[in-house]
């Protein structure tokens, strides 16, 4: 899918003309704004951008309530930057805190900036619709993310995309893994046929096959007419079976059946009706688990599960927790009685402490039910129902340590990008303790310094 333009907004009376070199050299489309009017103007006129908004530029805080409007929007995504000075107001520190995307602080590499505004951009592109080079999307805009994690899933989607191999997808409740079978289908090349999903876990067993195969007028007491079942409803396009792990065995029988053969039977009929689809499975349970308790067939799971992606759960995704968070307060803070600039220090505490069970279903919950139900113009941990969660205080001495130094390892990532020697220099230790450490935390290590990803696993014989 071709990627769309990146274009920057740049803020600023007195442009550096070596940084807009360099970004134009990296295939940026850039537009100065003088003032927050401008930039309103320039915002209007492009589908997504990134904004860099240079405080340091003679804008004085007497000039900051007629920037929040302008860095508001939600198409933008701006990254801030100040001098050390300008970084100890509190105004201007608030306004960075619930307007920007991230900050640099001045002097900074031209290389950490470039990097910031990419992101920014490829965040922006999500809550729009558009499809950036480093992300996937989802129909709702909700796979956001920059974490490690998310960028492999991320990779990981864009390489199974291209193929029509089944695939399976593993992944706790509530960690988006039907978005994440809609971004496969809509980066492949069954994008335009249909995308038909069913729950195998949430209809009675007795009318499944029904559902899956469909019947025939005359099939059953009640079936008045023919009715397609959801396979053939999905006919050059993609089935996604979600929680396959609770599809009973007689439908196991006839689903493995239909696999093999590439035609389907509906009940009460007599003729095989050949369907073309693509096949996306996923469940939270250990399938190999079920297949020892003889709940799952193996030759289904070989089926299946050529090609595995597995959902990092939303306590692996660090930072990424706060900025899901703020991407759902923007997308539902209609629903508030009051204007509202975001979470308060608190707020965002309660939000990295948390060890989040319902992972990002229940983000989503506890943040729309603060925004309606909060009294102030910040959300608090009190108003995400956070403030005095037990869970938040069992953390091990090890977990921390395994927390702590997963941060640090992917800040020192995206700040050298591909460049694990610059990255292992950072955090003083070798590159070979940085592959090791990389590999006990589950985060992937490039071959050669390339950040090409990892191949999705393949399903264990």
């Amino acid at each position: 899918m071709d990627a769309s333009p990146r274009n920057l907004i740049y803020l600023t009376r007195t442009s550096d003309q070596t940084l807009r070199s360099l970004l134009a050299e990296r295939g940026w489309s850039i537009r100065i704004a003088g003032s927050s009017r401008e930039a309103e103007r320039e915002a209007s006129r492009n589908s997504a951008a990134a904004g860099l908004l240079d405080l340091s530029s003679h804008l004085d805080k007497h000039e900051l309530a007629s920037l929040e409007r302008c860095l508001s929007a939600s198409k933008v995504g701006w990254v801030a930057a100040a001098t050390v000075d300008q970084m100890a107001d509190p105004a201007i520190r608030r306004l960075i805190r619930d307007y920007c995307f991230d900050y640099v602080t001045l002097p900074c590499p031209d290389e950490k900036l470039v990097n910031a505004l990419g992101h920014a951009f490829g965040m922006a592109a999500l809550a729009v619709g558009v499809v950036d080079p480093g992300h996937a999307q989802g129909p709702l805009g909700e796979m956001v993310g920059g974490s490690e994690a998310m960028l492999r899933l991320f990779r990981s989607i864009r390489k199974v995309a291209g193929t029509d191999a089944p695939v399976y997808i593993h992944g706790e409740s509530g960690t988006g893994k039907e978005l994440t079978a809609q971004a496969i289908h809509e980066h492949s090349g069954r994008r335009h046929a249909p995308f038909v999903a069913i729950n195998c876990g949430a209809i009675s067993p007795q009318l499944l096959l029904s559902e899956l195969f469909g019947y025939e007028r005359g099939a059953f007491t009640g079936a008045n007419q023919r009715k397609i079942g959801r396979i053939e409803a999905a006919h050059t396009g993609t089935l996604f079976l979600d929680e396959i792990g609770d599809l009973p065995l007689e439908a196991q029988a006839s689903l493995l059946r239909f696999l093999q053969e590439g035609t389907i039977d509906r009940l009460g009929g007599f003729d095989p009706v050949p369907v073309d689809v693509r096949v996306i499975s996923a469940t939270h349970f250990d399938l190999h688990t079920l297949m020892e308790e003889g709940r799952f067939r193996s030759d289904l799971f070989h089926r299946l599960c050529v090609l595995r992606i597995d959902n990092p759960p939303l306590r692996a995704r660090g930072k990424d927790i706060e900025v899901l968070a703020r991407h759902v307060l923007e997308r539902y803070k209609g629903d508030a009685s009051r204007a509202l600039r975001g979470f308060s220090d608190d707020g965002v505490r309660a939000l990295y402490n948390y060890e989040w069970p319902g992972n990002v279903r229940e983000l989503i919950n506890r943040v729309r039910r603060a925004i309606v139900m909060t009294d102030s113009k910040l959300v608090t941990a009190a108003d995400l129902e956070l403030g005095q969660s037990p869970i938040a205080q069992l953390k091990t001495l090890a977990e921390a340590r395994e927390s702590a130094e997963r941060e640090a390892i992917e800040m020192a990532l995206e700040r050298h990008p591909g460049r694990l020697v610059d990255a292992a220099r950072e955090l003083g230790i070798s590159r070979v303790t940085l592959y090791r450490l990389m590999s006990a935390l589950g985060m992937s290590t490039p071959r050669d310094d390339r950040d090409d990803g990892d191949l999705p696993e393949a399903a264990e014989g």
